[in-house]
């Protein structure tokens, strides 16, 4: 599934700090209103995250039917229950199958069994970072044209042999699109001005951070 891209635009907007995460393994099941079985089914609907985990188990199942993206994966459920919708079948977990009264026709059918999805803690304030245990920082940053910038800024964690875990990267909405003229075709290019999400092993009261 990947990242959510929407996530670190609300992060990007809002004034709020990172201060924990937690991660939970990825575990979807298949459900359906009792009675219902899979050749009855004309569509799947789930968020759209929980439909790309499981891409892959729903063809081997043979269910080549409609994919429709919802809200989230326990509304999808509720959806199909209240509505009594025969013909559809939701993604979402065993306790959405026990509050909204529905079977569980596959369970399990994410494509990777080792799948884990993060949830950030945010809050107004920070935590005061401490160098007696372990942290996580992430940061958010831009920066200026020129060649090899990128690797210049990120070359300076190596030298201060900081580990990145993760980078991410997403266009600039307040400066989307960059003209540069080809001076070889005489025509003009478009590029995307982006900015950098980094998460690195180190507290912000570290030295070398």
């Amino acid at each position: 599934g990947g990242s959510i891209h929407r996530n670190y635009d609300l992060l990007l907007r809002h004034s709020l700090h990172i201060v924990g995460e937690v991660q939970f393994p990825v575990h979807h099941c298949l459900l359906a209103l009792p009675g219902v079985k899979p050749e009855n089914l004309r569509r799947v609907i789930s968020h759209p995250q929980a439909l790309a985990q499981c891409e892959n188990t729903l063809t081997l199942m043979g269910l080549n039917v409609a994919r429709e993206a919802f809200d989230d994966t326990a509304g999808a459920a509720e959806f199909v229950a209240v509505n009594n919708l025969r013909d559809t079948a939701s993604i979402a977990s065993a306790r959405a199958a026990e509050i909204y009264g529905m079977n569980i026709l596959a369970d399990g059918i994410q494509d990777d069994v080792g799948n884990v999805t993060r949830f950030v803690m945010l809050a107004r304030e920070p935590v005061i970072p401490r160098t007696d245990r372990p942290f996580k920082t992430s940061i958010v940053f831009a920066h200026e044209e020129g060649t090899g910038v990128l690797f210049k800024v990120l070359s300076a964690f190596a030298f201060r042999n900081i580990n990145l875990t993760k980078i991410e990267s997403r266009p600039q909405r307040s400066k989307p699109v960059r003209v540069v003229d080809d001076l070889n075709g005489g025509t003009a290019k478009h590029f995307f001005e982006y900015i950098f999400y980094v998460d690195f092993e180190a507290s912000m009261a570290d030295p070398r951070a």
